[in-house]
């Protein structure tokens, strides 16, 4: 998807870190307050003249405390402000993060991209996760479509759990998704 990734600038402000822009363009963050943030990790994307290229992070590693919302950027520019000190007290992985709409100490699996959300290859076809469903590493989530490309989500990643059971399906077929909105309440096995 992506032909290259660049890796943010880390620069100390007070107590926390500010990642900066490595270009000039259109930045859409892939994560929202409370995210953990981890080395080598996408923090979001930038669009320059249509090619998107992924933003991660630097040495850098703790609590996302403010990524805003998708806007222009300059070179330099701030893009995420991480508050390391809250690293340990995280406790969550890239990816997934506690929220309000699940039971205390559980996941939920973000969208790594903005797309319309399908369960199900084809109609006809079973859906890819459903409630109660243990996910391992490669297991289809789901489809999401941006401009008549179907592009296959899967379940991994060196900071997610091996094994995870679905709690909850968080969005209904043919729903619109922002890179970071969550998609599954997880349970870890």
């Amino acid at each position: 998807m992506y032909e290259k990734s660049l890796e943010a600038a880390a620069k100390r402000e007070g107590d926390g870190w500010v990642l900066s822009s490595p270009t000039p363009g259109w930045f859409t963050p892939a994560l929202t307050d409370g995210d953990v943030v981890l080395r080598g990790h996408a923090i979001g994307e930038i669009e320059v003249l249509g090619r998107r290229t992924k933003i991660v992070a630097s040495e850098v590693q703790g609590m996302a405390r403010s990524s805003g919302a998708p806007r222009a950027v300059g070179y330099g520019d701030p893009l995420v402000v991480v508050d390391p000190s809250a690293q340990l007290a995280a406790g969550g992985t890239v990816g997934a993060r506690h929220d309000d709409r699940t039971a205390a100490g559980g996941l939920v699996f973000r969208a790594p991209t903005s797309g319309r959300f399908y369960s199900r290859a084809t109609p006809e076809k079973p859906v890819f996760v459903s409630v109660g469903d243990e996910l391992t590493a490669g297991a289809t989530i789901c489809l999401l479509e941006v401009m008549k490309t179907f592009n296959r989500v899967t379940y991994g990643g060196a900071n997610l759990p091996e094994r995870a059971r679905v709690r909850e399906v968080l969005v209904t077929d043919g729903a619109d998704v922002t890179a970071g909105d969550p998609l599954l309440a997880l349970d870890a096995l």
